[in-house]
């Protein structure tokens, strides 16, 4: 579950996605503790004056947990401020690391064990803050002589004020039982998510034109793929079949498909045996970048990491909506 409030490295439960009996037996036994958590939720909200930056905060959630393109989808942000003449920096949790910030992310020190993989796929693109106080994140953000902030998740943390929330929605959120946490995989309901959301992107599986209750269309293309051949597919991300399929959409063939929990620490165990499972197979083994970060350093060089890119249908009405956040000087009152 990437980046969210809620839960720790865990793999989804099956129940989550399956409209059996017992599925949904399991599900009513947790609703009532599904209430409860909703009511905190709820009353977080209601007792948390949020904090207002200096700089505007571009905040990219979803509703559910575990992946929904997030971090391609800042990154891609940040390209379209950068094309715009805006410079942005990013602001996350850090999940998965063991620091808690506000600090500056240094690739060179850092690793995915202290700051978390998805902030050092961040820092690939910009400066990036990890801090799990949020408001104190803004701050240290403030430091760097950006212009804007985007807000990796936190879309359910109301610590620090959004000036632009933009909402995923996968096209798997369709096909869960649509219950809320711990009952299903709704960190809210999707009817508050979407009130509160200033941009909708529907997350699609390929190229899309905008569907109905979304503002625009958003799917991941390969981009900068090793060239095709027989692989050995794994990934602890949220959603490991989406990698699966864009691996065959790029031509690779898929010796064996191996999903491991989201943000999985894998070991130097587990790797030999995918290494020598890969030599029998005669195929190589591929993963995400996400993964690749997560590797051991003796492996990175044996194993392929496939970069992928965040498409959206209508790439210029976003980046005139994400720099307009920025006023000119002469605006009245500037930016606050």
């Amino acid at each position: 579950m990437s980046g969210g409030e809620t839960g720790r490295m865990m793999r989804e439960p099956w129940f989550w996605r399956t409209d059996t009996p017992t599925a949904r037996a399991l599900a009513a036994l947790l609703t009532p503790a599904a209430w409860i958590y909703q009511a905190g939720h709820r009353l977080r909200w209601a007792m948390t004056k949020p904090a207002k930056a200096s700089l505007p905060v571009i905040c990219v959630g979803n509703a559910t947990l575990g992946g929904a393109g997030k971090t391609p989808f800042a990154i891609l942000a940040a390209a379209l401020l950068r094309e715009a003449g805006v410079a942005p920096v990013f602001l996350t949790r850090g999940y998965g690391g063991a620091l808690g910030g506000p600090l500056t992310v240094d690739p060179a020190k850092h690793t995915a064990y202290s700051v978390g993989d998805e902030a050092l796929l961040l820092a690939r693109h910009g400066p990036v803050i990890v801090s799990r106080d949020r408001p104190a994140g803004a701050r240290r953000a403030a430091k760097t002589g950006a212009q804007v902030i985007i807000m990796d998740d936190g879309f359910q943390n109301p610590s620090l004020a959004k000036d632009l929330s933009i909402l995923l929605i996968g096209e798997e959120d369709a096909q869960t039982n649509g219950a809320l946490f711990p009952a299903g995989p709704y960190r809210e309901s999707p009817s508050r998510a979407k009130a509160r959301a200033d941009i909708v992107v529907a997350v699609k599986a390929g190229p899309s034109e905008k569907p109905d209750g979304a503002d625009m269309a958003a799917w991941l293309e390969a981009e900068g793929a090793p060239a095709p051949e027989r692989v050995i597919a794994f990934a602890g991300i949220g959603r490991p079949e989406k990698f699966f399929r864009t691996l065959e959409e790029a031509g690779f063939t898929l010796a064996r498909r191996i999903a491991f929990p989201d943000h999985h620490p894998f070991t130097e165990i587990e790797l030999e045996h995918l290494m020598k499972d890969a030599a029998r197979q005669k195929a190589r083994l591929i993963c995400t970048e996400k993964d690749h970060v997560r590797l051991p350093p003796a492996f990175r060089e044996d194993i392929l990491a496939l970069p992928v890119a965040m498409q959206v249908s209508d790439r210029e009405a976003l980046k005139q909506r994400l720099a307009g956040l920025i006023k000119s000087p002469g605006e009245e009152g500037g930016q606050s």
